[in-house]
């Protein structure tokens, strides 16, 4: 018998974007069944605010994304957010456009800022993560992704690593073998699903989680092994944000 307990359920905000209005957002998470949520950069320029916002609804943060750019720029202003909001897992979730096809050089760069930064949150108490797309499992010219020269970079620093399991899918790679080889920082899986190719296009591919081709029934026990401690439900480009939250937590929650 089988007596683990599931991975805490949350759900990145980012995916409610089309729901005009943090409270409406708030809503609609609440009204699905969920009690965690993961915020973005801008929600914590105003951490007061936000958190009455989730206070009045019973909810609390499992974490946030936010910017290099606001790394760079105001980090004891984020660490201050994170501690008013009782945020311990922070992630940096993208690089721009323009340098996300750079060479080795640049992500082993990003690995060591990153890593110096994630130093520095550490002692208040927050881990710094990286979140990844498919763009960081492109060769480079020595044949390693961008992924491997950006956690080469960060080397013995305690920085940490967002797996997002179905852009691992989509950059031609199996999520077991990379969350087992970097199971040193995993502490978060982001819980996404893929439609058969040819379906759901005008969502670009994906689907409420569990009603893809992934099999999360596994995919969440081998997140838990590497060391998640959060699934945090997301949908990069939903018709329908109500109908992904709330589906995505029933399959979430059922496992």
């Amino acid at each position: 018998m089988n007596t683990t307990k599931p991975l805490p359920i949350s759900i990145q905000l980012y995916s409610l974007r089309n729901i005009e209005g943090l409270d409406q957002q708030l809503d609609v998470v609440q009204a699905a069944g969920y009690r965690h949520v993961e915020l973005i950069g801008s929600h914590l320029d105003d951490a007061a605010s936000t958190k009455a916002k989730l206070d009045a609804r019973g909810l609390t943060p499992s974490s946030s994304h936010v910017g290099m750019a606001a790394l760079r720029d105001k980090p004891e202003a984020i660490a201050a957010a994170c501690q008013l909001l009782g945020i311990h897992q922070l992630f940096m979730p993208s690089v721009p456009p323009a340098e996300r096809d750079s060479p080795a050089e640049y992500w082993a760069a990003l690995g060591r800022e990153l890593g110096q930064l994630a130093l520095s949150f550490k002692a208040q108490g927050i881990d710094l993560g990286y979140h990844n797309h498919h763009w960081e499992l492109q060769r480079k010219a020595d044949g390693r992704t961008a992924l491997e020269w950006l956690f080469e970079g960060a080397q013995d620093t305690p920085l940490t690593w967002q797996a997002d399991v179905a852009w691992l899918v989509r950059g031609g790679v199996g999520p077991a073998e990379w969350l087992h080889r970097y199971r040193d920082r995993v502490v978060s899986a982001h819980a996404k699903d893929l439609a058969p190719n040819g379906e759901k296009l005008d969502e670009d591919g994906w689907a409420d989680v569990g009603s893809g081709v992934l099999d999360w029934q596994v995919l969440a026990q081998v997140c838990r092994e590497a060391g998640a401690r959060w699934l945090v439900a997301e949908h990069d480009k939903p018709n329908d944000p109500v109908r992904f939250t709330r589906a995505s937590y029933n399959f979430l929650s059922s496992l």
